[in-house]
């Protein structure tokens, strides 16, 4: 097996004064002396969108710079609470405990959502590929190994299958995507919920190709004939990847596209704290495979400067910043939740 050893690490710029050096995380373009820096890092989830925000935000604000790591959930939670950066990123919601631990307080705001596609290399296979609930989780499971297997079959008629390996590519970091998968796996099957679980990062039942960052993961699958493998969709959707139709609970095949991750988010009623996971959504359209990402920003800052910036750059991206979700393949807030989410980073000081 070959190991994808690249480091995926982006970093963009908008702006806000640089008081502290946070040495642990990777400088980006030297800032102009009476500009103010945010520093943020973590999930490459949403990476592509918040290079994207980062770049707008600096076209309108021109005394912020803010710049963002794509490091994987696991590293922007770390990071996020040994104090090294302005802000973390996460798919997966920090716990009580968690906040707990934050040393200037700690506020947890979603931004946008996500739908984790199965994606698959094409080569010798259908254009369109149709997957029951219980057939993919078998596959990631280990019990379904050859493409030709009768229960891939069953739902692709019209295709022949070649008796080829299933290689499964996986995350290798500790990921947000990892979790949103896997739980959703967990809800949709026993046996996945009484073996490998629940996790940032899992002990997987089977073989399979690690790649790092979900960029590493399309690009894994991208080159590798036969791979099988989950991802947030518009990284997929860049490299032009194929992405199976997935049976929801509703029991119909649903593609990550259109409507189909906001059909879902509208049926989820969301709590006061913010930590809401949609393992399983309803919905006779819903795709089955969606997540909220989420922004952790300290409560206080070490100036009124650093404060104003992150409280103004994060409304921005809650307000104005929602129109780019859907060009780059995320799912926009629904607006009351945005709303509640501006009221939340308001509170920073």
């Amino acid at each position: 097996m070959r190991h994808v050893r690249s480091t995926v690490c982006v970093v963009v710029a908008i702006l806000i004064v640089v008081q502290a050096s946070c040495t642990s995380q990777p400088k980006g373009k030297p800032v102009p002396e009476g500009k103010v820096l945010l520093r943020g890092a973590g999930a490459t989830f949403p990476n592509p969108l918040y290079q994207k925000w980062a770049e707008e935000y600096g076209k309108e604000q021109e005394a912020v710079v803010v710049e963002y790591a794509s490091v994987g959930s696991g590293k922007g939670i770390e990071k996020f609470l040994e104090d090294s950066v302005d802000f973390g990123a996460s798919d997966r919601a920090l716990s009580d405990e968690q906040i707990g631990q934050a040393k200037r307080g700690a506020l947890l705001v979603p931004t946008t959502a996500g739908m984790v596609v199965v994606a698959y290399n094409a080569e010798g296979l259908p254009k369109m590929l149709r997957l029951k609930r219980d057939v993919y989780a078998d596959i990631f499971h280990g019990k379904i190994t050859k493409w030709n297997d009768p229960r891939i079959q069953e739902t692709n008629p019209d295709y022949k299958f070649p008796s080829k390996q299933i290689s499964i590519v996986v995350r290798q970091d500790k990921s947000g995507t990892t979790f949103a998968f896997t739980n959703h796996l967990s809800a949709i099957s026993k046996d996945w919920k009484a073996g490998p679980g629940v996790g940032t990062g899992i002990q997987w039942p089977t073989a399979t190709l690690p790649a790092p960052g979900n960029e590493g993961v399309v690009a894994m699958i991208q080159r590798t004939p036969y791979a099988i493998g989950y991802a947030e969709y518009g990284q997929a959707k860049r490299l032009h990847l194929r992405m199976a139709e997935l049976e929801n609970k509703a029991g119909k095949f649903i593609a990550p596209v259109g409507g189909a991750g906001l059909e879902a988010l509208l049926a989820v009623k969301v709590p006061d704290n913010f930590r809401v996971f949609v393992p399983d959504p309803e919905g006779e359209h819903s795709y089955p495979i969606i997540t909220y990402t989420w922004i952790m920003a300290h409560k206080e800052y070490g100036s009124t400067q650093k404060a104003e910036a992150a409280r103004n750059f994060l409304e921005w991206c809650l307000t104005d910043g929602q129109k780019d979700c859907e060009a780059l393949g995320y799912v926009r807030l629904p607006p009351a939740l945005a709303q509640r989410a501006v009221a939340e980073v308001r509170k920073i000081r």
